[in-house]
């Protein structure tokens, strides 16, 4: 089989496509031909910037076809198509996926539709509920047009809120967020992010915190969950009431693997409703897999950037 892995860190020309072997599923674990991979921001930093020990494969967040059961596995069929977030060869043509992160890919629905949806949905809706957001309080999104922010936007539509503000890099960007139910635009560089908030959903981190921060109403909550990093000082909580909020869902799908089938069954609810549609941004073969991460580096996505084994 073919799979991606970089000896070296940096930027996407360090990836590189060369011949393995086809694993064995172990204790656990399911054996997928892969159909779609999603490329996504945590990921490509991570290429750049260390934390694994190299040389590494590229893991994330993989759908296709269960080919092969390891021991011990109940609850999935070989044939039967899976999703989930692989921690080892995820840019490959099969991929080694733990049963505990699978979950089944509903009639109706694609691998892309899967990758597109399930585990970025999944972020978003988290940092959304952990706002606790009332029925029609307005909504900030930050990074709008990501794979994470442009679900963001519609479910916050979904789900009652009365004033939706995407937050983008240029406007450029504007109508593709206006497409996903956004009321207003704002790019990073404006001075006033329009009227008050009463919830901020952070996809961005860094310098962007402080101008989130400031464009929460008094009493409001900005939710942080970028891997982007960046401060905040207690005394512009302290002055407004505001609240930060961090949220990731690796707790949550350690600790309450009930709440994530809740929050995946809310998502294909949706989708088959036809009131929430992942939009992807380019579906590129395994060997562009270096493209795939210019993309996202250059912030230039609007949705999902995906790679397409098969």
């Amino acid at each position: 089989m073919r799979r991606v892995r970089y000896y070296e860190n940096g930027g996407p020309e360090v990836l590189k496509v060369e011949e393995a072997e086809v694993p064995e599923p172990g204790p656990g674990e399911l054996l997928l031909r892969t159909e779609a991979v999603g490329v996504t921001l945590p990921v490509v930093r991570k290429v750049r910037e260390g934390g694994l020990a190299l040389p590494a494969s590229v893991g994330g967040e993989v759908a296709g076809k269960v080919v092969a059961l390891g021991p011990g596995v109940t609850g999935f069929a070989v044939g039967e198509r899976v999703t989930g977030l692989c921690f080892g060869d995820g840019y490959a043509d099969c991929s080694l996926l733990h049963s505990s992160m699978a979950s089944l890919v509903p009639g109706g629905a694609s691998a892309v539709d899967a990758v597109a949806l399930v585990r970025s949905g999944i972020v978003a809706l988290g940092a959304y509920e952990a706002a606790r957001p009332a029925e029609g309080e307005s909504v900030l999104v930050t990074g709008a047009a990501s794979g994470v922010g442009h679900l963001a936007v519609q479910l916050a539509k979904a789900r009652g809120a009365g004033r939706v503000v995407a937050a983008v890099g240029s406007m450029e960007k504007a109508e593709f967020v206006r497409s996903l139910g956004a009321d207003e635009v704002v790019t990073y560089g404006d001075d006033c992010w329009g009227e008050p908030v009463d919830v901020v959903l952070d996809a961005v981190g860094g310098e962007l915190l402080s101008p989130a921060l400031a464009a929460l109403a008094p009493g409001g909550r900005l939710v942080a969950y970028s891997s982007g990093g960046g401060t905040l000082q207690a005394y512009d909580l302290l002055v407004g009431g505001k609240s930060a909020i961090g949220f990731q869902v690796a707790l949550i799908a350690r600790h309450k693997p009930a709440l994530m089938e809740r929050w995946r069954r809310e998502l294909w609810e949706l989708f088959a409703a036809g009131r929430l549609r992942p939009r992807v941004h380019a579906e590129l073969p395994l060997e562009n897999a270096a493209k795939a991460h210019a993309i996202i580096e250059a912030r230039a996505n609007l949705g999902k950037v995906v790679l397409r084994p098969v």
